[in-house]
């Protein structure tokens, strides 16, 4: 029976996903903020043949402990550098909206589409603390609700300004001396609890109508936004059987706002280190662990992986099979090794397997996820939702 290949997306924090890979001798620590390694993890990303590029964000201040990596580069700006050198890979910036007016996500975002032509995605998110709240002393922080109700909003106001240009705006006649229809150009019209946004965009219409809008559905605030507007979810969970009933909680979410559930990804993160033997990994781990002061720091993870290629592939085909998944995440302990060792040999294993395509297809991230172009809200006399 052909089976249908699973969705595989890697995200790349710093210099891998534990607090201690940043002092492995194989690690990049001299080049975190350098444009070559972000290229680099790209390219990496695309070799593979992965759908997906995750670039997390924030505006968390660093803590105290001189033990973790401090610093961090705008994700979206990244993005944006690195995706004329990967085409056809799926990137997607994480965004907060906490303390971001829509107008420039709308704006940033779109332009991250035509850069990648076609192949682009956003991860809104809130800022929940104090300290946060304090780096722009504009408003005081807020409860998760609140957040997440400005998230809706954020989401909703971002959409509409994406569509506030019809596809065919731009006419270009010479003749006539008129680039655009403006006709064709929709004046937003928002007022809400949070935003009042009157204008249009000044930004066409991105290539995919819409780039895709990824959320995480941690908290049941956040939930409820995800089901009301998201392409693709992503979960957190300690073991398979928890991501099954998260996944069912999402998709019975999606379901009560309205939508299908099928037109929704829900994708899994699991934590990776990928070793020739599971001895190997089991003593990379242990070292890793022994660069930080304390196990208490490293955390508890999700769902953690350390061992084979095949060892590997065992954990994406049960998720799948256990339907926890529609997609996986895989998010590297170490890096750039971490992410060599995924597309050298962990990706070929789940071709070999029929978990993955040997060649993804698809002219935009949309198509390859089999997602379809959204329909304008203003065409024919619509308005937003």
């Amino acid at each position: 029976m052909t089976r249908r290949p699973v969705h595989l997306a890697v995200e790349v924090r710093g210099a891998g996903a534990h607090p201690g890979a940043w002092r492995a001798p194989d690690s990049a620590a001299t080049r975190l903020f350098s444009p070559a390694y972000h290229l680099l993890l790209a390219q990496l990303a695309h070799r593979g043949g992965l759908d997906v590029l995750f670039l997390p964000d924030s505006f968390v201040p660093p803590g105290d402990d001189p033990g973790l990596v401090r610093g961090a580069l705008d994700a979206v700006a990244v993005a944006a550098r690195v995706a004329p050198a990967a085409p056809r890979l799926g990137i997607v910036a994480t965004a907060t909206v906490t303390h971001t007016e829509p107008f420039h996500l709308s704006k940033a975002i779109a332009t991250l589409d035509f850069v990648s032509s076609g192949f682009a995605g956003w991860q809104p998110d809130v800022s929940r603390t104090a300290a946060e709240a304090d780096l722009f002393g504009r408003k005081a922080a807020a409860d998760a609700g609140t957040l997440w109700r400005e998230a809706d909003e954020a989401v909703e106001v971002v959409t509409a300004l994406w569509d506030s240009w019809e596809d065919d705006a731009e006419i270009r006649d010479v003749a006539t001396g008129r680039f655009v229809d403006r006709d064709k150009l929709h004046p937003v019209g928002f007022r809400g609890e949070f935003f009042s946004v009157a204008g249009a965009s000044i930004t066409p219409r991105p290539p995919q109508g819409h780039p895709l809008v990824v959320l995480r559905a941690d908290e049941p605030e956040a939930l409820a936004v995800a089901a009301r507007r998201a392409d693709v979810v992503r979960i957190s969970a300690t073991h398979v059987g928890a991501a099954v009933a998260a996944r069912t909680r999402i998709r019975d979410a999606v379901a009560a706002a309205g939508r299908d559930p099928d037109t929704v990804g829900v994708w899994l993160d699991v934590e990776v280190l990928v070793a020739p033997t599971a001895a190997q990994a089991r003593e990379r781990l242990a070292t890793l662990d022994g660069y930080v002061r304390t196990l208490a720091t490293v955390g508890t993870a999700p769902l953690r992986f350390a061992g084979t290629p095949a060892g590997l592939g065992d954990l994406v085909d049960h998720a799948v099979r256990s339907g926890a998944a529609d997609g996986i995440t895989l998010v590297p302990l170490a890096l750039p090794g971490g992410l060599e060792q995924i597309v050298h040999h962990a990706v070929p294993h789940l071709v070999g397997r029929g978990l993955r395509p040997e060649r993804p297809h698809g002219s935009t991230l949309r198509e390859r996820l089999g997602l379809a172009r959204p329909a304008n809200v203003f065409e024919k006399g619509g308005v937003p939702a």
